[in-house]
């Protein structure tokens, strides 16, 4: 079964959402859609994209996991974003969370090299 996955922030400022985003996910596909969304192509059929719903913005939480851990922070570092929070598991897992302008979410979770 092929499964397609757009998870969604909704943001109360599209253009500082958009700008916020290109520094966290670096060079990667993004479009357009329509007037109030803006979408980046994480990897095939994975997306994550910005909505302009100001009663809802900042309530959203979601984590990617990524092959690179390190080389994600160090490039978003690279870009000006640092996380405001990291969490240890005893598993390993470690994750960084990242907040958006408008409190929104985002973790990247992997393991360190």
């Amino acid at each position: 079964m092929d499964i397609d996955v757009f998870a969604c922030l909704p943001v109360t400022d599209l253009s500082r959402a958009v700008a916020w985003g290109d520094r966290l996910f670096g060079d990667v596909e993004a479009f357009e859609p329509n007037d109030t969304e803006h979408v980046w192509t994480l990897a095939g059929h994975r997306h994550v994209y910005v909505e302009l719903l100001p009663r809802d913005a900042g309530h959203a939480k979601l984590t990617l996991f990524v092959s690179d851990f390190d080389g994600f922070l160090a490039a978003a570092a690279e870009r000006g974003l640092t996380p405001a929070d990291e969490e240890v598991y005893d598993n390993g897992v470690h994750k960084a969370l990242f907040r958006d302008p408008d409190g929104n979410e985002v973790g990247i979770g992997g393991v360190p090299a």
